[in-house]
């Protein structure tokens, strides 16, 4: 390579590469030390690539409306709810009907078992699920129209808390007194769903709750029962029933 040669590729570099100028000393100083060849030119054309600095690409935050995430909930969740109510409105029906015809007792006795209901009544009690309108509302309220931190990270939509060490399960920011505070993390959407029936349909502080849905499938006059979702308490009630007005939830209901 003649030195004008030489020169005119050291210019070109420090102008059109982005190399800085003393990146291009350091090339010169590697060059000089080469025999001149063309296995040699092609070592420190290398190098000029690899000291090339790549660009970083400005990433636009892109502002999601309320409507928009408003309606990307509804695609999502309304098709999983309403899927995981019909199964389980179908289960309530068979079970009852098991029973009125004293039919399936060992099936009935193991429901009892794992729902921790002495009586048959009890049992279609925790069995009946209770309108899509609610379970929408609370899924909005608890995980703000899936966006919250344990949605994305853990699929946990309705703010359900883990109490066992060997369970999947995230951390919450929070903590209650001294105790750290932790919420269960679900596989699927679905897995989700299924287990807030559950959790409704088993845990003691929703007792009139479930004695309430089997003689009505009015939202409205089911929500006074579920102040205990919350420490908020009737606020909660109150923005429920705010929830599935506004946003006319109880149009996906199953008359």
């Amino acid at each position: 390579m003649k030195k004008y040669q030489y020169i005119f590729l050291l210019v070109t570099l420090f102008l059109f590469t982005g190399c800085k100028q003393e990146d291009v000393k350091v090339l010169k100083k590697d060059f000089l030390k080469t025999k001149i060849g063309t296995v040699e030119k092609q070592k420190f054309i290398t190098k000029i690539v690899v000291k090339k600095p790549v660009k970083k690409l400005k990433v636009k935050k892109v502002n999601v409306s309320v409507k928009q995430k408003k309606q990307r909930f509804q695609d999502i969740l309304v098709p999983i709810v309403t899927e995981v109510y019909n199964i389980l409105q179908r289960q309530f029906e068979d079970v009852r009907r098991d029973i009125s015809q004293n039919k399936n007792l060992q099936y009935i006795e193991k429901l009892k078992e794992e729902y921790k209901a002495d009586s048959n009544e009890k049992l279609l009690q925790a069995l009946k699920p209770h309108p899509i309108s609610i379970t929408l509302a609370q899924g909005a309220i608890e995980s703000a129209w899936l966006t919250s931190r344990f949605t994305t990270s853990a699929n946990n939509i309705f703010g359900v808390w883990s109490f066992r060490k060997n369970e999947p399960r995230i951390e919450a920011t929070g903590t209650r007194g001294t105790k750290k505070i932790y919420l269960k993390k679900y596989k699927t959407f679905k897995a989700a769903v299924y287990d807030y029936y559950k959790n409704i349909a088993k845990n003691w502080a929703y007792v009139e709750f479930r004695e309430k849905r089997v003689q009505t499938n009015n939202p409205y006059e089911l929500t006074p029962y579920l102040g205990s979702y919350s420490e908020k308490k009737e606020a909660y009630i109150h923005t429920l029933n705010r929830m599935i007005e506004y946003n006319k939830f109880d149009r996906f209901d199953i008359k």
